[in-house]
């Protein structure tokens, strides 16, 4: 569960971590009563969960009440690369000596929790890893020992973090391990983590993901998931059950496993497309399960052709060909399908799967075939 930020800053506050005094607002008039109360000059800050917020228009500096007023119009209703703007995050402005850039997430290629600290903050860390990679510091840590004020003096030193921002950068860097392991998140990341004018480390942003299958232990997490932004195609899957992501591809991808569904969108970008989502039906493919997948990748309009990933494992393959069968009789596909079958009683599955093969239905025999196939019938991106 992705949170916005001031859900974001709420939720470091609970550890410690030092985030600017706000309030949310829905209208210009609420965002003037809250900008009265913390005192001028604010920040305005569109509330999406997407980034270059900034660039669009989203973010403001307001000196007065005025200007709270003509910026919050502008920008509630706001478009942000296809995210509208309905909550605006007002809070007091901040003197900025230094940006920095902090994080904590899992690699689990490597099985360990990975730290990420960087002297370049304010700007999106991928573009950092890309133009000076050896800017960022990274450190894995162990989850069984953790984080501990050294590992925090070597990643800052080792970032380059000037030495005036280090003692509180050292200090953010332990509360936010704490609100990373305690707090049950995927992610916690400050950007930009500041150095002020009179020598404090602040969180000025925050982006927190939640691990959702840590939500039994979370009972207070029921506030952020009424909050939670779903276009439409992941409010149909979520109501029927299933793990989808939208993206902004035009293959429709449906497997069995977040593994396979994360493979299936790599293929397919190795070989020149590009997936309109990540959907995992998990380890069964019934017909009622399939159909439901089928109904929100058709609904779909971005999607040109759908690749059906099957590898069989305890679910044996005639099981997943029969659900295939059946969901198509039950849902009108509107483009080209390719499906790939593999594994427990491939063959025996291959061999009902015929009864519906077509020039639009067609199975392959392995997943880079299956993927070049889904591409080539999607046609030429558009």
């Amino acid at each position: 569960m992705d949170l916005f930020e001031y859900q974001g800053k709420q939720y470091f506050a609970r550890y410690g971590i030092p985030v600017s005094p706000g309030g949310l607002a829905v209208t210009p008039d609420e965002a003037v009563a809250l900008a009265e109360t913390i005192g001028f000059p604010v920040v305005l800050k569109a509330q999406v969960q997407v980034g270059g917020r900034g660039k669009a228009g989203g973010i403001k500096l307001a000196a007065n009440a005025e200007q709270v007023h003509a910026y919050a119009r502008a920008i509630l209703g706001m478009d942000i690369r296809g995210h509208i703007v309905r909550r605006l995050w007002v809070e007091r402005a901040s003197d900025i000596a230094r940006e920095y850039y902090a994080s904590f997430t899992l690699d689990r290629g490597a099985k360990a929790h990975l730290a990420m600290v960087s002297a370049k903050g304010g700007v999106e860390i991928e573009q950092v890893a890309i133009e000076d990679p050896d800017a960022i510091a990274r450190l894995h840590v162990d989850p069984f020992f953790g984080f501990d004020e050294g590992m925090a003096r070597q990643l800052v030193d080792e970032a380059g973090i000037d030495e005036e921002a280090k003692a509180g950068t050292i200090e953010v860097l332990g509360k936010l391990y704490r609100c990373f392991v305690e707090g049950d998140a995927d992610l916690v990341e400050v950007n930009p983590l500041i150095l002020t004018t009179d020598g404090r480390a602040h969180a000025l942003d925050a982006k927190v993901t939640l691990d959702d299958n840590a939500a039994f232990r979370h009972p207070e997490w029921e506030e952020f998931a009424g909050t939670a932004e779903l276009d439409e195609r992941e409010r149909r899957a979520h109501e029927v059950g299933l793990q989808y992501v939208g993206l902004d591809g035009f293959i429709g991808i449906i497997a069995n496993g977040a593994g396979l569904a994360m493979s299936t969108c790599d293929v397919v970008n190795q070989v020149g497309g590009r997936p309109a989502n990540f959907l995992d039906i998990g380890g069964g493919a019934s017909a009622e399960v399939m159909a439901n997948a089928l109904e929100v990748i058709n609904s779909d309009p971005s999607v040109r052709s759908i690749f059906v990933n099957i590898f069989g494992g305890i679910t044996r393959g005639e099981e997943v060909a029969n659900g295939i069968v059946t969901a198509l009789g039950r849902v009108d596909i509107k483009v080209p399908m390719v499906i790939r079958l593999d594994g427990t009683n491939a063959q025996q599955g291959r061999e009902i799967l015929r009864a519906v093969e077509s020039s639009t239905v067609i199975s392959a025999p392995d997943m880079i075939s299956a993927a070049r196939l889904a591409v080539e019938l999607a046609g030429e991106e558009k």
